[in-house]
């Protein structure tokens, strides 16, 4: 642990608090007036040689233990960079305890995992590299591994003009995974006015937005997340203590930070823990199996749909799906 806080502190370090905006080149996206300006921090700005070598580790097996899993053996491109199982599945068939979270539009969030322990998309690999359940490996090992590597070397000193270690691991995959960006559903080319929702959708939308409903409460913005912190009253008692592990503060006991709804279609299982398979489950919790847990989100309530509107409802969801990004050949 303490060699891991270590290596935390050193990524830290050559990191720089201010952020700067760029220009959409090549493998940027280049987004709509909705979406905020992709930033990249000043000490690590993109290239075109550091997005190639963050997908080349992002699909590499070196950073895992026994060379059997890589970042895309849980996060698949045509899945919305999910694994569509209830738990992550670790080396050695190890099972998580948590579902894998959609990678999309990660680089607009303010922290990582689903507890908001991690600040940065540089830390956040450190995180399945170490866990035991997940690569259960050392970075440091993992970049002496790399060094053998003759075309990773390579990508690594024309990138970074330095041979594989931390520093480049985590940069590396940081500036592949800041383009991964959704942003042309059914629902952006409405904003953009170039799509009309259908009467059915047009209801969902509206729904959506309702105070009755409350949906937009928590999943507002162009990312339909806040990014906040929420129990939504999946039970009374709970295993996974949530954001309370990094608070230790009772008033987070049992809440996750809220998910993204882009691709909510291909993001199944739902919930921190996989527990609903299909969107009409999850629906169906709001509407009436809410427990009262103490730290229950207060925007979050029972409510009461006919057929048509919770038809209408799961109609605006699917407008969230993004073809064009599912079937991106630049993340293949």
């Amino acid at each position: 642990m303490q060699k891991v806080l270590s290596l935390v502190c050193f990524v830290v370090l050559l990191q720089s608090c201010k952020e700067e905006p760029i220009h959409n080149i090549d493998y940027l996206p280049k987004l709509p007036s909705h979406f905020p300006e992709l930033v990249f921090p000043t000490d690590n700005q993109y290239s075109d040689v550091r997005w190639e070598l963050g997908k080349r580790l992002f699909q590499s097996n070196l950073l895992s233990i026994d060379s059997t899993l890589s970042c895309a053996s849980c996060h698949h491109a045509d899945k919305a960079f999910t694994d569509q199982e209830v738990v992550s599945i670790g080396v050695e068939s190890r099972l998580g305890d948590r579902n894998t979270p959609t990678l999309a539009n990660v680089a607009f969030h303010p922290y990582y995992t689903r507890d908001g322990g991690v600040p940065s998309l540089e830390m956040q690999v450190f995180v399945p590299i170490q866990e035991h359940a997940e690569f259960d490996f050392n970075i440091v090992l993992a970049g002496e591994r790399l060094n053998s590597n003759e075309e990773i070397v390579q990508m690594s000193l024309e990138a970074y003009d330095r041979l594989p270690d931390p520093f480049v691991i985590t940069s590396a995959l940081a500036v592949y995974e800041r383009t991964i960006v959704s942003y042309q559903s059914k629902y952006d080319r409405y904003l953009t006015g170039e799509y009309n929702f259908t009467e059915e959708e047009e209801l969902g939308y509206n729904l959506f937005k309702s105070e009755r409903l409350g949906c937009s409460g928590c999943h507002g913005g162009f990312d339909f997340s806040d990014y906040t912190f929420a129990n939504t009253g999946l039970y009374i008692e709970y295993s996974d203590d949530g954001r309370y592990r990094v608070t230790l503060d009772e008033n987070d006991l049992a809440t996750y930070k809220v998910p993204s709804l882009r691709n909510v279609e291909h993001t199944y299982p739902y919930m921190h823990n996989g527990s609903f398979g299909d969107l009409r489950d999850v629906i169906r919790h709001y509407e009436q199996e809410v427990k009262q847990h103490p730290n229950l989100d207060t925007r979050i309530k029972n409510f009461e749909l006919n057929s048509e509107e919770r038809e209408a409802l799961l109609h605006f969801l699917l407008t969230l799906t993004d073809e064009e990004f599912l079937n991106n050949p630049i993340y293949q």
